[in-house]
């Protein structure tokens, strides 16, 4: 037994007879199994055990839930139930269950048997324990346990008992388990942990020279708003494609790429795992970029692009864009039709307008805002944002947590260095509805593209989890690492 980072056991050779593992392993493989999706995991599990009938599964779940059971009772002094909680999981290349607790109403010790063929650290799957800081969130990996033939590991479910399953890199051998939990009285839980909120802030002052210094004119023309607009407000998101001059964006990529920008990784685990740009440690041409996405001349353009009452100048909801002033800073009517026009990507799902709020019932729902309502955006009805620069590589995702705050707001994305990436190396982000695993919308990183999603306070969004794949970016891409983005979210 060994108690750090907490309570766990490893027993090699569980089962003594190597005819039972074959014939055990026959029939796990026979099984049917259903691929496993979400934010937190990607992996293949059968159907419960339970009432398997097969000869080896159904001594498999006697000898675990009645003599391991007592044993277990016995030296745990927990009082486990005879409920039966038994599945057999298969994990392929780049497949991976992120850091997590396991606690669910009942469960007292996870247990996990493995039936892998030869395996060693190099393969990945391995099983990571983290230990915790002093508000019981996930810090680090302390310890590894590498899949073993015939090898059993139980651990006590509880609080702190965080893990993951690391990613499988392996594209020959499947990690194949058998796994579950014995139920016992639920343990007293800690009060949650509440993050402090990110810190909002209202435009900068800046005016429309800002725009016509780094967004292709396209977007500043006054028609073109109005159509960006009115695909907007049916479908609740649009994909700009070119947003940003040329010569602009290449300024841009050429600061990220030379480096000297101080990155800070964005945890803790069980929430988030990217890297953040340190804002004091960058060059001017990034500072600016950010400016940008803060000046008040953008507030106002993103109005015009979504019927948002982001500035006092925006067009009352009756009035329409065609209210807007001439000169007003979102207007360029001298600006030219160069350019890519807006797009939604052929990436994004159809289902995206149920998926975030109708824009024609924003006013009404808004006009009464819930009392838990976050306090940052509650002190005044000034429209604010907040934002940050991402650097986002393998092995880095964001996950839904029970303590997120949900609220109307405008996501804004800009995309930089995608080249040669593809959706299946993950990064892309993710919209859910609250309880529900099917995505309703999926943005994938585009150079030079700005994604704007309004969502409301039943839709949910994370990044996947970047696995292994996305190394085939070195192929066409030596010195590139990923992708970054500047990631910025508004509120009315």
């Amino acid at each position: 037994m060994h108690m750090d980072p907490f309570l766990h056991c490893v027993i090699p050779n569980f089962i003594p007879s190597p005819n039972f593992l074959e014939g055990l392993q026959k029939e796990l493989l026979n099984l049917d199994f259903h691929e496993k999706y979400n934010d937190l995991y990607k992996f293949q599990q059968s159907d419960d055990l339970k009432k398997r009938r097969e000869p080896h599964i159904c001594a498999l779940r006697k000898i675990l839930f009645d003599d391991f059971r007592a044993w277990l009772s016995d030296i745990s002094k927990i009082d486990l139930e005879s409920t039966i909680d038994m599945s057999c999981a298969k994990y392929e290349f780049s497949d991976a269950l992120l850091c997590h607790d396991d606690e669910l109403e009942g469960r007292r010790i996870a247990f996990i048997l493995y039936l892998v063929p030869p395996w060693d650290r190099s393969l990945g799957g391995t099983l990571d324990l983290y230990n915790v800081d002093e508000h019981f969130q996930p810090k680090h990996i302390v310890k590894s346990l590498v899949p073993s033939w015939n090898t059993l590991v139980f651990f006590e479910v509880s609080p702190v008992s965080f893990h993951q399953v690391s990613e499988v890199l392996s594209e020959e051998k499947s990690r194949l388990s058998v796994s579950g939990w014995f139920h016992g009285p639920s343990l007293t839980r800690p009060p949650p942990c509440f993050e402090p909120p990110v810190p909002r802030s209202p435009h900068v002052p800046r005016d429309h020279e800002i725009l016509y210094e780094w967004i292709n004119p396209t977007y500043l023309d006054m028609d073109h708003q109005i159509q960006i607009q009115e695909e907007f407000e049916e479908q609740s998101e649009i994909l700009l494609k070119d947003f940003l001059k040329p010569e602009k964006f290449a300024e841009v990529c050429e600061a990220l790429e030379k480096g000297g920008v101080k990155w800070s990784s964005r945890g803790p685990p069980n929430k988030r795992f990217y890297e953040k740009a340190e804002e004091s440690t960058l060059p001017g041409i990034l500072r600016d970029c950010m400016t940008l996405f803060r000046s008040e001349a953008l507030f106002l353009l993103l109005s015009n692009f979504t019927g948002l009452r982001l500035h006092f100048l925006a067009p009352s909801e009756e009035g329409g864009m065609e209210d807007t002033k001439e000169g007003e800073a979102a207007s360029a009517p001298d600006s030219t039709d160069e350019g890519t026009s807006s797009s939604p990507s052929e990436s994004q799902d159809s289902q995206a307008a149920a998926a975030i709020s109708s824009s024609s019932r924003r006013s009404s729902e808004r006009t009464d805002p819930e009392p838990e309502e976050n306090e940052a955006g509650k002190e005044s009805s000034i429209p604010t944002c907040q934002g940050e620069l991402r650097h986002w590589k393998t092995g880095h995702y964001t996950l839904i947590h029970d303590n997120g705050k949900t609220e109307f707001a405008l996501d804004l994305i800009l995309y930089c260095g995608c080249e040669g990436w593809e959706p299946e190396f993950g990064g892309f982000t993710s919209y859910i509805a609250k309880g529900e695993d099917e995505e309703l919308l999926t943005v994938n990183p585009e150079n030079n593209s700005l994604a704007l999603v309004y969502r409301d306070r039943e839709t949910l969004k994370f990044v996947k989890h970047i696995n292994h794949r996305s190394l085939e970016q070195k192929k066409t891409f030596p010195n590139r690492t990923g992708f970054w983005d500047f990631s910025f979210v508004y509120y009315e």
